[in-house]
């Protein structure tokens, strides 16, 4: 990247990894420098939370705003009830409207940690929803005024949808209408609020590409789109998922101490790079503690893990995170910010397998996932080793808590209530 923006934010975004392309580097520079401006990121709603994968993006949003300007939080209340088919290898199962707005109220928790949504400055963040514009169109003036200024062949060119059809894959008339309503998106916050620029991961260059040809043709105005890298860790695997699945943004699905153990267990090779992205640390810092090796580096990962858990948590949040892994991993204690299961009399009856509680704490998706861990010597329990698959727990076992352990980095504490 040669560029040498003058705006804070494309600084902002070069220095620190965000930046993978960008439509008009100097007209969107210059458009930033002009005074603050509208810029939005769209999120579907196909989950009840956001998960790791999306906080790159959340994190643009952040210093938009933090360099002056205004972010806007796209919920796609519309399109998610078609589904976007971008580098998918099957469609998307359709969701209902009740589902949609309780995904929806459970990512918006999410977003007041990040960005400021209260403030009386210009720049105060709007949260919208596209379903106020696109539940709404009537399909035969949509089809004259907008349909009309869409290439067929030009959308079939883009990488999404040229990846589907090359495998022989289906792409339902319904998915492939979805890059028309992303593309009105823009047009219509455009002409709503001003917005002139779209952020998205780099899957999105097409869809962001649609709506910028879109507005330029109905309303003759100048937009820009900017995406970042597709993020995957250093031995190759796609962020934000973990052993035990995705890591979601919302507490209530992955605790605060277990976000805070993602971001410890950070390869090393990654640490530099991830501080850059999700703390607000100074770069020069980042670089030293991304250099760290040996045992110190580890204390650079207590730090990412700190940081991001802040950001999104809190600091007392990340704080007692810190002091269970500590408790757990230097002590060999069991630590009180643990992900724990609480068992009542009832359910345990006569007792319960340590399979069915090892299952039911999360440590493993199955029985049989469960029985090859106690078989290859990967669980225990209070610290010891756990080789019986036949165990039965009950309330007189659970008179104090018990730890339950899957290899050396994941815990989870089983108690009676």
């Amino acid at each position: 990247m040669t560029y040498h923006p003058k705006s804070d934010f494309i600084a902002t975004m070069i220095e620190r990894g965000f930046l993978a392309d960008c439509t008009d580097y100097q007209g969107l520079d210059d458009a930033l420098i002009s005074g603050c401006k509208p810029a939005y990121i769209g999120f579907d709603a196909t989950a009840k939370s956001l998960h790791v994968g999306s906080l790159i993006q959340i994190m643009m949003l952040r210093w938009f705003q933090k360099t002056g300007h205004q972010p806007i939080t796209l919920m796609g209340g519309g399109t998610t009830k078609v589904g976007d088919p971008s580098f998918r290898a099957d469609e998307r199962p359709l969701l209902g409207p009740e589902q949609i707005d309780e995904n929806i109220s459970g990512i918006k928790k999410v977003f007041s940690a990040y960005i400021d949504y209260d403030t009386d400055a210009e720049n105060k963040a709007l949260m919208l929803n596209n379903a106020e514009w696109l539940d709404d169109l009537n399909y035969l003036d949509f089809l004259r005024d907008i349909g009309r200024h869409f290439s067929v062949n030009r959308m079939l060119s883009f990488e999404s949808v040229k990846s589907r059809l090359d495998r022989e894959q289906s792409l339902s008339f319904l998915e492939f209408n979805y890059m028309i309503l992303q593309a009105y998106d823009f047009l219509e916050l455009n002409r709503r609020y001003g917005c002139v620029l779209q952020m998205g991961g780099s899957d999105q260059w097409g869809n962001i590409v649609n709506g910028i040809d879109l507005t330029r043709r109905v309303l003759d105005y100048e937009i820009y789109g900017l995406t970042s890298p597709l993020l995957t860790t250093s031995d190759g695997k796609k962020m934000g998922k973990s052993q035990d699945g995705a890591v979601w943004l919302n507490a209530e699905m992955r605790s605060p101490y277990e976000f805070w153990q993602f971001w410890r267990n950070t390869t090393d090779a990654d640490v530099g790079r991830f501080l850059k992205l999700y703390t607000e640390l100074p770069v020069d810092e980042c670089d030293r503690l991304g250099a760290l090796a040996g045992s110190e580096i580890n204390e650079a990962k207590i730090r990412l893990a700190n940081e991001v858990t802040t950001l999104l948590h809190g600091a007392q949040a990340a704080a007692n995170a810190e002091a269970t892994a500590r408790e757990v991993f230097e002590k060999g204690g069991v630590g009180g910010d643990l992900p724990t299961l609480t068992l009542s009399p009832d359910e345990l009856g006569d007792g319960m397998s340590i399979v069915q509680i090892i299952v039911k704490s999360g440590l493993a998706k199955s029985g049989k996932e469960a029985k090859r861990l106690i078989a290859e010597n990967g669980a225990k329990l209070d610290d010891a080793p756990l080789t019986d698959a036949g165990l039965m727990i009950d309330a007189g076992a659970l008179s104090s808590p018990i730890k339950l352990s899957a290899g050396k980095k994941r815990h989870a504490l089983v108690q009676l209530g």
